[in-house]
């Protein structure tokens, strides 16, 4: 089990300075975005749609480039920084469980020989050993999604990105997934950014929820989980829980009655 420092006391990872992202010439999904990102963070990114979310995760993704402002990894960036959770599982219907988990050190030219004790070890940390051989049409949706979470893992990252991961998914299976996200965090002492949707979700996972606001979307307030982790059920249904969640709602609806 991996310990995090205190936030205030964890070195930085990646910084997000005055990032601007225009589409078309005239579309403005981000202005002037400013976020700081240290080591061991949970950071739940929480807006309306069209806020700017998945575009900031894209930006630091590399999937596309600032039109203004820059995004600073410390110490410069390598290839084993980032893992990726889409919406969907984004499976390849036609590969094994392993084989899907083994695509990222494929697309590095790595042999299955070579990291299949790495591959074995990510799918046990969701729980999956026993299904190495089994196809995705095999799978049920909330198992799709860890095997997803595991080739994001795989690789053993700085930093990994999550879109929305388990929106499509019924409540029960999303508070499982919840709960093993955080636990697959502990052990291997991961950062996150997840974008979300859901306050109640966000105050459960995260250490800091970053409010955004939209047309453009920008960072408009921060709230901070003071809440020790590990969090269970308990904390699911105690008063400073509840009381977290009024105060992440109240920021939630300032920012979608912000306007540029």
């Amino acid at each position: 089990m991996m310990t995090t420092p205190p936030l205030g006391h964890r070195p930085p990872v990646l910084d997000m300075s005055n990032v601007t992202k225009t589409f078309n010439g005239d579309v403005v999904a981000l202005r002037d975005m400013n976020l700081g990102v240290n080591s061991g963070d949970f950071i739940s990114l929480l807006g309306p749609s069209g806020c700017g979310k998945s575009t900031a995760l894209r930006l630091i993704a590399g999937l596309s480039t600032p039109s203004a402002g820059r995004i600073t990894w410390a110490g410069g960036q390598s290839e084993n920084d980032l893992g990726v959770v889409f919406q969907e599982p984004t499976l390849m219907p036609w590969a094994t469980v392993a084989q899907n988990v083994w695509l990222p050190f494929r697309l590095k030219g790595q042999s299955y020989a070579s990291v299949k004790d790495e591959i074995l070890d990510a799918l046990r940390l969701v729980g999956l050993e026993k299904f190495l051989e089994a196809y995705p049409r095999e799978l049920s949706g909330g198992m799709k999604m860890r095997v997803s979470i595991a080739r994001a893992m795989v690789t053993k990252p700085r930093l990994i990105l999550m879109d929305e991961p388990f929106a499509a998914l019924d409540e029960i299976t999303r508070f499982r997934l919840n709960d093993d996200l955080l636990r697959l965090k502990a052990k291997i002492g991961c950062t996150v950014i997840f974008v979300t949707h859901s306050v109640f979700e966000s105050v459960f996972l995260s250490d800091r929820i970053v409010i955004m606001a939209a047309r453009p979307g920008r960072v408009i307030r921060e709230v901070t989980v003071d809440a020790p982790y590990p969090r269970d059920e308990a904390f699911r249904t105690s008063a400073d829980y509840a009381a977290l969640c009024r105060q992440a709602s109240e920021a939630l609806h300032e920012a979608m009655g912000e306007h540029a």
